[in-house]
C-alpha cells in the first residue's frame, strides 16, 4: 500500500519525505487555505520535494471552470494530479481529462456506484472518505471493501486511495482490505511509528549496555 501525507505544509512533507517511505501528498483547498500562501507556487514547492504524485484539486463546481483551472494546475509539474470532486460536472471533467491522458483524483466519494462511475470514466484514483462516513454512524471500511470487490470483479485499473484516516487502525484495516494507497496525516504517520513497547524495550537495551560498558 502507498504512503500519501494529507497536507500543504511543507514542514510537514519534508520531515514525511525524510523517512524514505512518501509516495506522494493530497491537498485540497481548505489545506492550502491555512498556508496563506498562492496555490500554484506552494503546489510547485510541494512538487521539488515529492515526485509521486500530487493531488491538486479545483475549486470551480462546474464543467467548464473545472477545465478552466485544470489547465494551469497540471502545468506545475509531471507529476500533478488534478483533483475533482465526485459530481455529474466532475465525471464529465475527469473523462475529458483522462481521455488527453491526465490523471485525476475524483474525491468525496461515499458510495460503490460512485467509485464504479470515475473508473468507467477512467480515472487515475478514487477517495473513498472513510472517517467522515464513521462520523455519521456508517461503516466507511465497509465502502473500501465494495470498491475493491467491484474493481476486481471488472479489471478496473483506478487506483482505490483512502482518505479521512483518522487513526493507525483505519490505516491497518485498508491495508488488508486491499486499498492501494492511504493518505493521512502528519499525526497518523508519527502514531503509526510509535509504540509502548518500543519505547521501554529500547530504553532497556540502552540502559543495560550503559551498565555494562558505561557512557
Amino acid at each position: 500500500m502507498d504512503l500519501y501525507i494529507d497536507t500543504a505544509n511543507l514542514d510537514e512533507i519534508k520531515q514525511a519525505a525524510a523517512l524514505g517511505v512518501l509516495d506522494g501528498v493530497t491537498t485540497n483547498p481548505s489545506l492550502i487555505a491555512k498556508e496563506k500562501v498562492p496555490y500554484a507556487k506552494r503546489l510547485a514547492e510541494i512538487c521539488e520535494f515529492v515526485k509521486g504524485p500530487v493531488s491538486a484539486e479545483v475549486v470551480a463546481t462546474d464543467y467548464d471552470g473545472m477545465m478552466s483551472e485544470a489547465e494551469p494546475l497540471r502545468k506545475i509539474a509531471e507529476n500533478i494530479v488534478i483533483k475533482l470532486p465526485i459530481t455529474v460536472d466532475g465525471l464529465r471533467a475527469c473523462k475529458t481529462l483522462s481521455d488527453k491522458g491526465v490523471k485525476t483524483n475524483m474525491t468525496l466519494c461515499f458510495q460503490p456506484l460512485q467509485a464504479l462511475m470515475v473508473a468507467k470514466a477512467g480515472a487515475f484514483l478514487v477517495s473513498p472518505f472513510i472517517g467522515r462516513l464513521d462520523d455519521v454512524s456508517e461503516d466507511g471500511m465497509d465502502l473500501i471493501h465494495k470498491i475493491r470487490q467491484i474493481y476486481d470483479n471488472y479489471g478496473f485499473p483506478t487506483k482505490i486511495l483512502a482518505a479521512s484516516i483518522r487513526h493507525p487502525k483505519h490505516m491497518v484495516d485498508c491495508a488488508l482490505a486491499g486499498a492501494d494507497v492511504s493518505t493521512v496525516p502528519m499525526s497518523v504517520i508519527k502514531q503509526v511509528l510509535s509504540h509502548p513497547l518500543t519505547d521501554s524495550g529500547l530504553k532497556k537495551f540502552v540502559e543495560d549496555y550503559k551498565k555494562a560498558f558505561g557512557g
